[in-house]
This record gives C-alpha cells, sequence and structure tokens, in this order.
C-alpha cells in the first residue's frame, strides 16, 4: 500500500512521499522503511528522531522529524486501525464440525462457524454469525447476541444472557459458581445455590483465563464496552460499569459495583459490597475496602488518594538520606538524651 492511500483511509494529514510503499506495521524500535509506527507517548518522542520507519503517525502539533509523519488527533486509535488493515486473522468460514454435540433444541443463526468438539446445550439460543472455536461448552438456557467469538475452551454457564460481538478468549469461563459457603450447626461449609445468571452487554471482551461468577442471587453484570483482561476475577453478584477495564489479575469480592469509564490496574483488588464511582482509577496493586467517590484516583494498600500516595511514597524514599542527616548531626551534638558533646566535637 502507498503511503498516501494509507494516509487517506486514516484521515491524517501526510507530511512525505506520498509514494513510499508500506508494507506493515510495527514498534517503533523494530520498525524498518516499508513499515509505519507511532508515538502516543511523549517518553517515546525521542525514538521518533531516530526510527527507521517509513513514517510515523503523531500527534497534529508533534515536531518534525526525519521520517514522514501521518498526523491524527489520535495516533494510537490509527495504529489499531492501520494493524488492522495489514494482519488478517484466520477465517472461520461457516458450517458445523461433525464431532460437535449440539442438542437439537438450540437455536443457532445464520452464518455460525461451530468447531470441533464444541459442546451445545438444550434450549441455547444464538445470534447470527456465531464463532465458537474446538471445545467450546455452552451450557443449557445461555443466550447470545449477533457475533459472540468464543475462542478454544472458552465456557458459558447456564442461563448467562449476552449481549452483541461478545468476545471470550481461550479459557474464559462466565457464570461458573460464586464463592458461597454458609455453616451449619456442626461448623461444616455449606455450599450456597449460585442461582442467579451473568449478563454481559455489547462489545464486552473477556480474556484468557478469566472468571466471571453467577450470582446467588439476582445476577452479575458486566456493562456494554467494558473490557476484562486475563486472570481477572469478579466475585458474584458484582456490577462493573460500562467502558471500564478491568487489568491482569484484578480481583472483584461479591457484590462489588464499579462504575463506568474506570480503571483498575493490575493486581489492584475490591473487597466485597465497596462501591467505586465513575471514572475511579486504581493504580496497580492497590487494595481498597471502602466506596470510592467519582473520579477519584487511589493507591497503596490499603489504598488512599494517589497524590497523598505520592507524597508519602517521595517521604519514604528519601528516609535512607534522611536517617544519614540525623546520624551525621547525632554525632555533633551527642546522643540525644545524653550528655551533650564536649567542645571541638
Amino acid at each position: 500500500m502507498k503511503l498516501g492511500e494509507l494516509a487517506s483511509r486514516l484521515g491524517a494529514e501526510l507530511r512525505g512521499d506520498a509514494e513510499t510503499e508500506v508494507t506493515g506495521v510495527k514498534g517503533i524500535e523494530d520498525a524498518g522503511p516499508t513499515e509505519i509506527t507511532f508515538v502516543a507517548n511523549p517518553r517515546y518522542s525521542g525514538l521518533a528522531r531516530t526510527t527507521q520507519a517509513a513514517a510515523v503517525l503523531v500527534e497534529p502539533e508533534f515536531q518534525e522529524i526525519g521520517a514522514a509523519t501521518l498526523r491524527i488527533k489520535n495516533p494510537y486509535h490509527a495504529f489499531n486501525r492501520a494493524l488492522a488493515m495489514f494482519y488478517q486473522p484466520p477465517a472461520y468460514p461457516p458450517g458445523v464440525h461433525p464431532t460437535a454435540v449440539i442438542d437439537p433444541t438450540a437455536e443457532i443463526g445464520e452464518g455460525a462457524h461451530i468447531g470441533a468438539y464444541v459442546v451445545i446445550g438444550p434450549g441455547v439460543r444464538l445470534g447470527p454469525n456465531a464463532t465458537l472455536l474446538p471445545h467450546v461448552v455452552v451450557y443449557p438456557g445461555v443466550q447470545a447476541g449477533c457475533h459472540l467469538f468464543a475462542h478454544a475452551h472458552a465456557v458459558i454457564r447456564e442461563h448467562c444472557l449476552l449481549g452483541d460481538h461478545v468476545t471470550l478468549e481461550n479459557g474464559a469461563v462466565i457464570g461458573a459458581d460464586g464463592f458461597g459457603f454458609s455453616k451449619d450447626e456442626n461448623g461444616r461449609w455449606v455450599k450456597i445455590p449460585q442461582s442467579g445468571p451473568v449478563r454481559l452487554g455489547d462489545r464486552v471482551d473477556v480474556q484468557a483465563n478469566a472468571c466471571i461468577d453467577r450470582a446467588t442471587v439476582g445476577e452479575t453484570k458486566i456493562g456494554a464496552g467494558a473490557k476484562i483482561d486475563n486472570l481477572v476475577q469478579v466475585g458474584h453478584g458484582s456490577a462493573v460499569g460500562e467502558n471500564t477495564l478491568l487489568c491482569a489479575q484484578v480481583g472483584l469480592a461479591g457484590s462489588s459495583v464499579i462504575g463506568n469509564n474506570a480503571i483498575l490496574a493490575g493486581q489492584a483488588g475490591v473487597a466485597g459490597h465497596c462501591t467505586l464511582g465513575d471514572g475511579v482509577i486504581l493504580t496497580a496493586q492497590s487494595a481498597v475496602s471502602h466506596d470510592v467517590a467519582a473520579g477519584k484516583m487511589i493507591s497503596g494498600s490499603p489504598g488512599f488518594d494517589n497524590r497523598v500516595w505520592l507524597r508519602a511514597v517521595a517521604i519514604f524514599q528519601r528516609l535512607p538520606e534522611l536517617v544519614r542527616r540525623l546520624d551525621r548531626l547525632e554525632k555533633k551534638v551527642g546522643t540525644f538524651g545524653g550528655e551533650p558533646a564536649k567542645d571541638g566535637e
């Protein structure tokens, strides 16, 4: 593809040779003379001056550099779109593999690809253009909208409800039993039935080996556009808002409520029955056991306001120097609480 054509398709302003041939996209340190790259983070601006790439996707006000530039308001998203132009994932034509087991009461929309050893239970309803890759299991009563894409070994438990364009990566489990037990009179843990399904909104992505547990009663809800990363645990009866990100190894205890457009970074944790408002950010490895107002950024464990946390970290980092200063002062004036130093000491 010519660079000029790429710029036109992306809606970017080209500063460079429109006839340059482009064959693909790569990171800024690896891109060669026929590949494009991008700069969205200021820390990588210096690499743009030395990159060997044919062109760099940058913001409109970005400095002039030796390489050609494609100037656009959101270079990272433009890079995403460019990547889709060059990388074509495997295609899965409509059809049902002969080893698939499909209950006769299941309803499967047109254009579905049902892979080897897929199991679809009774009463299931899948919308048009579903893709179920090998060993996917769909329990009884599941309902899903159009363009469901379930990678190998994904599992959807009984009566769960999925919107349109839901993607489940390998090993994702939707609707496993919540972790609910009560003690009987003999002190033994007895399992509490988990009767409520999981409901996923439109355009929800659930990454590999993430688990979204079904509710004891009611529903566990994931809002439209939410993205659930690898190894995330969403406890029973929780609610996650629209366009919220739960990054790797995030854990939500039961009945957590997370607002819209929140970001929970890697290994963040939320105690049960806590509510986080819209736009809340929990930085990596933070943990909260209290409600958090909308728009707050929280750090630490136990978590508190990010600005206070940054000041605390700065003080902690200075502790060795402060100790050295106190040690020098002590040598000058004598041990605290002891005899004063002699003249000249």
